[in-house]
């Protein structure tokens, strides 16, 4: 194939059902909506567990379905006379990257993320640790042993490249840069740690640089391309709109308390004491100007303040959701107003700042997204209910890693193993060169590591009863992936 972003690593040889669509990027869409990697989404955490809310709420799939389709409308709006300058942006590349972003994403949430980087890192000893989005780019990635595809779904370069929010690995220059590229940057606290943020893991890291190749000498090694961009922007909006919709549904968003918070600092302003009320949103306040100094302007978060405080407060949140068709039609409405301001907004940049992408959302409206992100973070991810709710599911989750550990190693098990994790360790140890210390059990960690992941949240608990003792169901579907 003569178009270079369009190439497959691996050619042409993986048939899936979507295979006859004209372009190649379409092709790659059918393949991940067809793929049991983007099935599992239906049984995975976006913010609040779905098992446990009793309402509809979103979990992984209808996120990347919604931020699919925010991302093709922001895809038919850029530039195009620049983008084509910068590499390109093909409406299809946009949306399969979309639907494909969060396929790595593990149990729980942002949660078994979190967890499953500590185990890897602290426990097992793997450098690369562990990260959803490099988790995602493993799954997309054609991986073989003895010349067959274990896993990916042998995508184009464009959409490969357009996956990577952060590309780089966790161990790359990007994190010394000054200032780093967002995400780049290693915590005060671990400063050894590496990126954060990272779009690949070290045995992808070939395979990342090959997706960009048709990129190189138009976006800088650090920059995302404007698919990737466009993706990342939709994704912003989604988690700042959508997300909201679900802390309502339940009743964990309280009027009171968002209220208090928003006017308190409407009344004191930059002053505000940062003990009392109106103290964490002016923390944000300095926080922007401190990390994103080319985009933070006061005027500017003042007035998304106060429209967050009018649209939000004074109307979505007035009155309590009770599940009335006239309580589905005002949280619809709010959603497709601010989607469409937001979308309206988005900007096409030709230099863009080192911590933003060449698509952008405008100064109004990338305040009013840093202020309906920070009332979730605030008010219902900082809530001490939710805290005790996921210190459990972390519980859960570490355990399930050392449960499967200690089963992977017994002698008398061996041939007892699931499939799916046999063929994991297969896969992982051969990634690792000849002579690396501890071969065989850095493969079995990262395998390990890998089948978890790519568990749904009810499979964790499942498999974790069943490991325990406490499950008197005889079979179980953990294993399916």
């Amino acid at each position: 194939m003569d178009d270079p972003r369009a190439q497959r690593l691996f050619g042409d040889r993986l048939v899936a059902p979507g295979d006859l669509a004209g372009s190649p990027f379409r092709v790659d869409r059918d393949r991940i909506v067809a793929s049991p990697f983007f099935a599992r989404l239906a049984g995975v955490t976006q913010v609040i567990s779905p098992g446990g809310a009793g309402l509809l709420v979103h979990n992984r799939m209808t996120h990347s379905l919604k931020v699919a389709q925010v991302a093709r409308a922001i895809a038919e709006r850029v530039d195009h006379g620049l983008a084509d300058k910068l590499g390109g942006c093909d409406p299809d590349v946009v949306e399969a990257a979309a639907l494909a972003h969060d396929l790595g994403h593990p149990p729980f949430g942002h949660l078994g993320e979190r967890v499953l980087d500590r185990v890897a890192r602290q426990r097992l000893r793997l450098l690369d640790g562990f990260e959803g989005n490099a988790q995602s780019y493993r799954i997309i990635t054609s991986t073989e042993i003895r010349g067959q595809a274990t896993i990916g779904l042998n995508l184009t370069n464009a959409v490969r490249a357009a996956v990577l929010k952060y590309p780089w690995t966790r161990r790359d220059s990007q994190r010394f840069m000054d200032p780093a590229p967002r995400g780049a940057a290693p915590p005060a606290d671990d400063p050894e740690g590496g990126s954060p943020k990272f779009g690949a893991y070290s045995t992808e890291a070939a395979d990342m640089r090959a997706a960009r190749a048709p990129f190189a000498g138009r976006v800088a090694d650090w920059q995302q391309t404007v698919e990737a961009s466009v993706m990342d922007t939709a994704d912003d909006i989604a988690y700042a709109i959508h997300d909201l919709e679900d802390v309502h549904r339940v009743g964990v968003l309280q009027q009171g308390a968002v209220a208090t918070e928003l006017m308190a600092w409407q009344r004191w302003g930059p002053a505000t004491d940062l003990d009392r009320a109106g103290g964490a949103i002016e923390s944000l306040r300095r926080q922007l100007h401190r990390k994103d100094g080319w985009m933070a302007d006061d005027d500017a978060f003042a007035a998304a303040v106060e429209l967050v405080r009018a649209e939000l407060v004074d109307g979505l949140l007035a009155r309590p959701f009770d599940g009335s068709l006239e309580a589905e039609a005002q949280v619809a409405a709010f959603s497709a107003t601010w989607t469409r301001r937001l979308v309206e907004s988005v900007e096409t940049i030709a230099d863009p700042a080192i911590r933003s992408g060449h698509v952008q959302l405008a100064t109004a409206q990338w305040h009013e997204v840093q202020i309906l992100k920070f009332v979730q973070n605030r008010f219902v991810l900082a809530r001490p209910d939710l805290a005790l709710h996921q210190r459990g599911q972390g519980r859960l989750l570490a355990s399930l890693v050392e449960a499967l550990l200690a089963w992977l190693i017994d002698p008398d098990e061996e041939n007892r193993i699931p499939s799916r994790l046999r063929d994991l360790v297969e896969l992982a140890e051969a990634e690792l060169p000849d002579g690396t210390p501890e071969r065989m059990d850095k493969a079995r960690g990262r395998a390990v590591i890998d089948f978890v992941a790519g568990l749904t949240d009810n499979q964790a608990v499942g498999l974790m009863q069943a490991l325990s003792g406490k499950s008197r169901q005889l079979w179980t579907d953990a294993f399916v992936l």
